[in-house]
């Protein structure tokens, strides 16, 4: 017993430290506190335990912060539970909502730029587009291609709109480009102003839509390089 009269004994056991459980602690920060607040030492104290206790199971924090995007991710459809749609408008549905996700989470959204994600949710996304793609006509090859591609305009997306929502100041800075760019001279730039009209039209479900039709005509038609 000790001074207090309390057996340490008795104090309940901790639960074994595991990698999911590191994981499930760490996309609990994330959905209170954002990507950001994320760290081993943070998690430590959450999970009552030392930072080195951590690495064990997690390399690094760019691993974890991975493991937690690739839990998000499990949001994207990837079953045939729309099957009766044509390919296109599932093959939206699916970035659009790889795109929503990582909206959400502008920390991750960055990860996903930078740090190759090979988790069980992503690359059930990938599978899932290489066979829309193989649905849509675009030969293996290029489709190898184009997933990438595909992934990666959701991605940029995704940072770049969810950078506007972190700093308010973008937006303004953004009208003040289109405002520039409106009162140009066509003798001094006539190509600018020829296009002016269209250079900031359209919002960005219109654009991101826009840019996956173009890749996928460009996909259908354009072989890999020898």
């Amino acid at each position: 017993m000790t001074a207090s009269g309390y057996n340490r004994r008795e104090r309940p056991a901790k639960p074994a430290l595991s990698r999911e459980g590191i994981v499930a602690a760490a996309l609990d920060v994330v959905r209170r506190e954002g990507a950001e607040r994320v760290t081993m030492r943070r998690l430590a104290k959450e999970l009552d335990t030392g930072p080195a206790s951590l690495y064990v199971y997690v390399r690094d924090t760019d691993e974890l912060h991975a493991a937690v995007l690739d839990e998000l991710l499990g949001e994207v459809p990837t079953t045939d539970s729309a099957a009766e749609a044509d390919w296109r408008s599932r093959l939206w549905t699916v970035l659009s909502t790889y795109r929503d996700v990582l909206y959400a989470h502008p920390g991750l959204a960055r990860v996903a730029l930078v740090t190759p994600l090979n988790g069980p949710n992503y690359l059930a996304i990938v599978d899932t587009v290489l066979g829309l793609l193989a649905e849509a006509g675009v030969p293996s090859g290029p489709a190898a291609w184009t997933v990438d591609l595909l992934l990666l305009v959701a991605t940029a997306s995704a940072v770049e709109h969810s950078s506007r929502k972190d700093r308010p100041e973008t937006e303004r800075k953004h009208d003040a480009l289109a405002e520039t760019v409106r009162g140009l001279s066509p003798e001094t730039h006539p190509n600018i102003a020829a296009a002016s009209a269209n250079l900031f039209s359209g919002n960005g479900d219109m654009r991101s839509r826009w840019a996956i039709d173009a890749l996928l005509n460009g996909a259908r038609t354009t072989p890999l390089p020898d």
